[in-house]
């Protein structure tokens, strides 16, 4: 899959933020689910900013190697 983005995430709803993020925000990222082309990921602090488009498997490949190295904090 060639990498895709999407210009502007906002005009997307139902982003969900990273369990690990405080009330606070801060830096984390969002993620939406049930998106045909792909798995977008969006920084939080910018929702009407870009979105880089994943495939399934290389986010689910980058959460496993997150999980795995206890670059969780």
């Amino acid at each position: 899959m060639a990498e895709q983005t999407i210009p502007n995430s906002s005009v997307l709803a139902g982003w969900r933020r990273s369990s690990y993020s405080g009330p606070e925000g801060g830096s984390c990222v969002e993620v939406l689910d049930g998106y045909p082309a792909g798995v977008p990921v969006r920084d939080s602090k910018a929702p009407q900013g870009p979105a880089l488009v994943f495939s399934a498997a290389g986010w689910a490949a980058f959460v496993v190697a997150v999980k795995t190295s206890g670059l969780r904090s």
